[in-house]
């Protein structure tokens, strides 16, 4: 997915301009990577809006959409999400990090996994599907940056899974994790059935014998236990309180 971001270029700095600006209703943001071919990487602060910004990072591709960056002075770049700040409680963005891509050149981003269908072995067998890896690392042009990988799973049965190897074949993208590493299984879940317990010899004998006897037979001489007491282990005034910032 492409995207289109306006940004305007800032030649203050400092905690206190970030505070202005944001109280305006702006993003401090830099932009890191050379302008052209042979230029030295240095860093640019601007600004960004926080409303288009934010649908950006809540699209299908988020952090791996490639957005047109469009400073005030003319000079767009074609700039990936590296990172952003965002406030503890509120979860408002605080700073954003742009960098330059060349369209070119292949990069490495993480990109997540979509599963499609429902498996035979979880549909005829009851077996349960571990999704094991929700991500893998690619790497891939910054135009050909997939939303996210899908893995058909209609076809898994018991024991069967998908690794990495199994859906590279024909991408337009190199994986960058291993080969080997699991996306997803079908497994069964064993229950473990616990047996009653065998009366004793003692326990079952005596009862009848008093019984036969006509009388009842003491709890010592029957083997009758008193019931155990059952000790809870409640939180401390400390335990489960959220720690301190």
């Amino acid at each position: 997915m492409e995207a289109v971001l306006d940004a305007v270029k800032r030649s203050t700095k400092g905690k206190n301009e970030a505070r202005r600006l944001r109280a305006a209703g702006k993003i401090p943001a830099t932009l890191y990577g050379a302008q052209k071919a042979g230029d030295a990487p240095a860093p640019e602060s601007i600004t960004v809006d926080p409303k288009p910004f934010m649908r950006i990072m809540h699209s299908a591709s988020g952090l791996n959409t490639l957005i047109t960056l469009k400073l005030a002075d003319g000079g767009d770049a074609r700039v990936l999400v590296k990172n952003v700040q965002l406030d503890p409680i509120s979860h408002h963005p605080l700073h954003a990090d742009f960098y330059r891509v060349n369209m070119d050149r292949k990069i490495k981003v993480t990109v997540p996994v979509h599963l499609k269908g429902e498996a035979r072995g979880v549909k005829q067998d009851g077996g349960v599907l571990d999704f094991v890896h929700r991500e893998i690392e690619i790497e891939v042009l910054p135009a050909n940056i997939p939303d996210a990988i899908e893995v058909d799973v209609t076809n898994l049965g018991i024991g069967d899974s998908v690794h990495v190897r199994d859906i590279a074949a024909d991408a337009a993208w190199t994986p960058i994790s291993d080969a080997d590493m699991m996306i997803v299984h079908v497994v069964v879940i064993k229950v473990v059935e616990e047996a009653p317990a065998a009366p004793g010899a003692d326990g079952a004998a005596a009862p009848a014998a008093a019984a036969a006897a006509g009388t009842a037979a003491p709890a010592a001489a029957v083997g009758l236990a008193a019931e155990p007491e059952v000790i809870r282990k409640g939180k401390t005034d400390k335990e489960g309180e959220a720690p301190k910032k």
